[in-house]
This record gives structure tokens, C-alpha cells and sequence, in this order.
């Protein structure tokens, strides 16, 4: 098992790592949409935020040599689902023709009170 850390991706804001390395997999954390330069939540709608939540997993990811085309599975975590279609939509834009498997959920309040955090399984073989 290994810890990986990204300084291009913003730093955990508790006790755990940014991603693991297990085996010939990678299990990423949650991304909220925190921009690491700054270490402020970007600021707007989710289509905003569900971006640089991706952006903060392929910094995760990149730290071991990997892209969103090695990702297996997401998880997405919505404020709220009446968001879907938005986040959908660029969430479908950042993949491209890659489209792991997914479960997406809405939650009562996620950290910092961000409309949305993004985690994911990759292979790292």
C-alpha cells in the first residue's frame, strides 16, 4: 500500500490521504471544487465546480503516471440532484468517449458546503 500526493491538487482537509495505491489499484478521494493555487472553493454553479473537482482528480491521478482514462469507477456526490443534467454535462465533456462506471448521489451537505465532490477507482497497473 502507498500514500500518493499531488501539490498540484489541494491539500486534505483532514485526516486521510489524497489517494492510495493498492495493489494494481488507485483509490482516489473525494475532490471538492477547491482551487489548490489558492485554496478557495471555485465559486458559481456546478457546471464550475463539477469541473474543477475533475481537475483536481486527474492532478490526484497524473501524481502516478495516470489520466481519467485508467479511471474504473466515479462517484459523484451531489448537494442537489436537481443539478444532475449541469454536472452531466461536464462531466460527459471531461471523460470524452471514456465513460467509467458510475453511481451518483445527493447528500444532505458536503465539505465547505461545495455543490458537489467527485471520487474514483483507477487502474494503476
Amino acid at each position: 500500500m502507498k500514500k500518493i500526493h499531488s501539490d498540484e491538487a489541494p491539500k486534505a482537509i483532514g485526516p486521510y490521504s489524497q489517494a492510495i495505491r493498492s495493489g494494481g489499484l488507485l483509490f482516489c478521494s473525494g475532490q471538492t471544487p477547491i482551487v489548490p493555487d489558492t485554496n478557495k472553493m471555485v465559486d458559481g454553479e456546478i457546471g464550475p465546480q463539477t469541473r474543477q473537482a475533475l481537475m483536481n482528480l486527474l492532478a490526484v491521478l497524473k501524481a502516478e503516471g495516470l489520466s481519467l482514462a485508467d479511471v474504473v469507477k466515479t462517484t459523484v456526490f451531489l448537494k442537489n440532484f436537481r443539478d444532475f443534467p449541469a454536472m452531466n454535462a461536464v462531466y460527459a465533456e471531461v471523460f470524452g468517449e471514456h465513460q467509467p462506471a458510475r453511481s451518483t448521489v445527493e447528500v444532505s451537505r458536503l465539505p465547505l458546503d461545495a455543490l458537489v465532490e467527485i471520487e474514483c477507482i483507477a487502474e494503476a497497473s
